[in-house]
């Protein structure tokens, strides 16, 4: 297996961040920088979701993992590869919220495979973390 992860923080509670990578992976672009998502079915583990990213052809993804306001999981088959994208939430004391996005990558070869293919995956972590917690920041500017 081979993993890589991204951690960013933010004053906006869970809930508010929670809220935002649901309005996402449901269709609702957060940003000009998102991939686009289409939900086959509730927010739900063990529903599909077609993924388009930016300027890439679209894949299907399943929710493999959702505990609301914590963790939200899809993966990605690609062959004997599998790719699950994990965004774990953690309340901070201040109130605020800290968001890790992770990546790993199993299967046969996925060692070798990883340190090539990984970091071009998750180059758009740290844009995709902003407007995520951009949006979060907003719904609670705006009381939702």
């Amino acid at each position: 297996m081979w993993t890589t992860r991204y951690t960013d923080t933010t004053a906006a509670p869970g809930s508010a961040v929670w809220a935002a990578l649901r309005d996402l992976h449901s269709g609702i672009p957060l940003g000009p920088a998102s991939d686009s998502f289409e939900l086959h079915g509730p927010f739900a583990v063990g529903t599909t979701v077609t993924v388009t990213p930016q300027g890439q052809e679209a894949m299907t993804s399943t929710i493999v993992e959702l505990d609301p306001d914590h963790v939200y999981a899809d993966r990605t088959v690609f062959g004997e590869l599998a790719l699950t994208f994990r965004h774990t939430l953690q309340g901070r004391p201040d109130g605020g919220t800290e968001v890790t996005h992770t990546l790993e990558i199993d299967g046969p070869g996925a060692d070798a495979v990883g340190p090539e293919l990984g970091p071009q995956i998750a180059g758009d972590f740290p844009v995709a973390m902003a407007e995520l917690l951009h949006a979060a920041e907003q719904r609670v500017a705006a009381g939702a």
